[in-house]
């Protein structure tokens, strides 16, 4: 009983849980989006296409091909607006705050380990490094180990 208390409680399974109902909410979210904004202005700009009427018959078998393409010409549709008006600028805007942490931080030029930009001696390889700080020709030694 302990090995399953453990399987249950387990950081991965959890973190899977956690993901699955966010998800859930956030497919909601979204549907409800395209329902309530999207599908209006693609009304708008051409009406909703509607491909009902193409059929074929094998038999007595009636496949209503028409119906899918409708439905998936507005799937194609509705995931690119949300792409554009979604995807795009929240793409942007975490570019713009990694953008902001980037400054903080440097390459080796001995190991390529990210290090702060201040630091004097990396704490992968421990070659001394001048810091970006400061230019190469100040007075001032960096400090040996």
């Amino acid at each position: 009983m302990s090995g399953f208390r453990k399987f249950l409680l387990r950081g991965n399974l959890v973190d899977l849980a956690v993901a699955v109902v966010i998800g859930t909410q956030f497919a909601g979210l979204v549907k409800a989006f395209v329902e309530s904004f999207i599908n209006p202005l693609l009304s708008l700009a051409g009406g909703k296409p509607n491909l009902d009427h193409l059929a074929f018959a094998v038999g007595k078998s009636r496949f209503t091909y028409g119906t899918f393409l409708s439905e998936m010409l507005s799937f194609l549709i509705s995931a690119a607006v949300i792409y554009f008006v979604v995807v795009l600028p929240v793409a942007r805007l975490l570019r713009f705050f990694e953008r902001d942490q980037a400054a903080t931080e440097r390459a080796c030029p001995e190991c390529t380990l990210s290090i702060p930009i201040a630091a004097r001696r990396c704490p992968e390889c421990t070659a001394p490094i001048t810091p970006a700080t400061e230019q190469p020709g100040d007075p001032r030694p960096v400090p040996s180990a």
